[in-house]
C-alpha cells in the first residue's frame, strides 16, 4: 500500500541509533590511544601536550567528526552561574582580600566561585593545568588573580572560548585586565615624604616576580629620578613581616647609612621593619619615617600607626566581576586595562625629616 504524504510535509527517514549517537571525548581518547584528560587539554588549547600527541588527538577528532563543545559553552554562557578563580599566593594579604572582594561581588550578582589555587611555582604548565581543570567544572568564565609576570608568556594558552579577566597584571594584551592604581599609590607615598623634607628614601620591595611589587618599585625609583635624587638602598623582601624584620635589622646595624625614610611595598613588611628599628633603638618616626602599602585593618594599630596606601579590594572585586559578566555577553574578548583608585592615609609613622 502506498503512503500518502500531505502537501508541505517532507517525510523523514528514521536515523539509525548508531548514527544518532554523538561522538564523546572518550571515543576520541580510545581512537587516539590517549587519556580523556589529554583530549580535554587539546580541546581547550592547553600548551602542556607535546606536538606528536596533539596531532594524534586532532586526527582522531577529524576522523570521528568530533567538535569541542566550545560553541555549546558559548551559547550557555551565564547558565552555570559559576565563576572560576585561579589564584597564586593565597596566603598574602592582598590576594586574600582580593578574593574576599570577588566573593562578595560574585554573590551579589548571583554567582558562586570555584577556587583553583596554583600549587607550587606559578609556571605556565601549572596555569594551563588550572585552566584545563576549570574547563571541566562548568564555569562561565575565569578571573586570574595573577600577581606575577607570567601572562605575557606564549606558553600560557587561554582557551579561546573562555571569558577571562586578569587581576594584577597588564602584560596580557588580548584580555581585559584590572588592578589597583599601583603607580599612583607609589607616587602619593613619595610626594608625601618629599613634602616632609625627605630626600634619602629607601625602599623595601616585594618579590621580583610580583607585578604589584615591580610597579611600586618603579614608582619609588621614578619619583626620585624626577627630582634628580639618587636612590637610597633598595632591599627585596617576600611580603612577610619576617622579611621586613630581617631587613630592618640589617639596616639598623649600619646607623651611619640609615635613610631618613623607608617606603615598604606592603604593610606586613613595614610591621616587621618597625619592630626591628624599635629593638635597635631607632625611633620611628623622629629618626626614620616608615610608610607602607595596602592599609590592612591592623595598620591603624601599629606602633606608631602606619602611614600607608589604602587599596579598595572590594571595588577591585566588583569591577573584575562586572567586567567578566560583560565578557560573557560578547562573542570576542575586549582587551583593555582598568585601574581602581587608591588613596593615601597619613598616620603617625611619618614625620618631618630632621637629618
Amino acid at each position: 500500500m502506498s503512503s500518502v504524504v500531505e502537501p508541505g510535509i517532507v517525510p523523514v527517514r528514521p536515523t539509525p541509533v548508531a548514527a544518532r549517537r554523538s561522538v564523546s571525548m572518550g571515543d576520541v581518547a580510545r581512537l587516539a590511544g590517549v587519556s580523556a584528560q589529554t583530549v580535554s587539554r587539546v580541546a581547550n588549547g592547553a600548551a602542556n601536550v607535546d606536538a606528536a600527541t596533539r596531532e594524534k588527538v586532532l586526527n582522531a577528532m577529524r576522523e570521528l567528526g568530533y567538535r569541542p563543545n566550545s560553541a555549546a559553552r558559548s551559547l550557555k554562557r551565564g547558565a552555570f552561574h559559576s565563576i572560576g578563580v585561579i589564584v597564586f599566593a593565597l596566603s598574602t594579604y592582598g590576594s586574600s582580600r582580593t578574593l574576599d572582594g570577588l566573593a562578595q561581588a560574585a554573590s551579589a550578582a548571583g554567582y558562586s566561585l570555584t577556587l583553583m589555587p596554583v600549587e607550587g611555582s606559578n609556571t605556565p604548565d601549572n596555569v594551563n593545568r588550572a585552566f584545563a581543570a576549570l574547563a571541566e567544572q562548568a564555569v562561565d568564565g575565569v578571573i586570574i588573580e595573577i600577581e606575577a609576570h607570567r601572562m605575557d608568556e606564549v606558553e600560557i594558552v587561554i582557551p579561546e572560548w573562555m571569558p577571562v579577566v586578569v587581576i594584577a597584571s597588564r602584560e596580557r594584551s588580548d584580555r581585559p585586565a584590572i588592578d589597583a592604581d599601583q603607580a599612583t599609590g607609589a607616587r602619593l607615598v613619595m610626594e608625601h615624604l618629599f613634602e616632609l623634607g625627605h630626600t634619602r628614601i629607601a625602599h623595601v620591595a616585594g618579590p621580583a616576580d610580583a607585578y604589584s611589587a615591580i610597579q611600586r618599585e618603579l614608582g619609588w625609583h621614578g619619583a626620585l629620578e624626577a627630582r634628580g635624587l639618587e636612590p637610597a638602598q633598595m632591599v627585596r623582601g617576600d611580603w612577610t613581616p619576617e622579611s621586613g624584620y630581617e631587613i630592618g635589622c640589617r639596616l639598623a646595624a649600619r646607623p651611619d647609612e640609615l635613610p631618613t625614610a623607608i617606603f615598604a611595598a606592603n604593610d606586613q613588611m613595614a610591621l616587621g621593619l618597625m619592630r626591628a628599628l624599635h629593638e635597635h633603638g631607632v625611633d620611628v618616626p623622629s629618626r626614620v619615617s616608615v610608610a607602607g602599602f595596602d592599609d590592612m585593618p591592623e595598620s591603624a594599630n601599629f606602633w606608631p600607626p602606619l602611614t600607608t596606601i589604602r587599596q579598595d579590594f572590594t571595588g577591585l572585586g566588583v569591577r573584575s566581576v562586572a567586567t567578566l559578566l560583560d565578557e560573557m555577553s560578547r562573542p570576542h574578548p575586549r582587551p583593555g586595562f582598568e585601574v581602581v583608585p587608591v588613596e593615601l592615609v597619613v598616620r603617625a609613622s611619618t614625620a618631618r625629616a630632621l637629618f
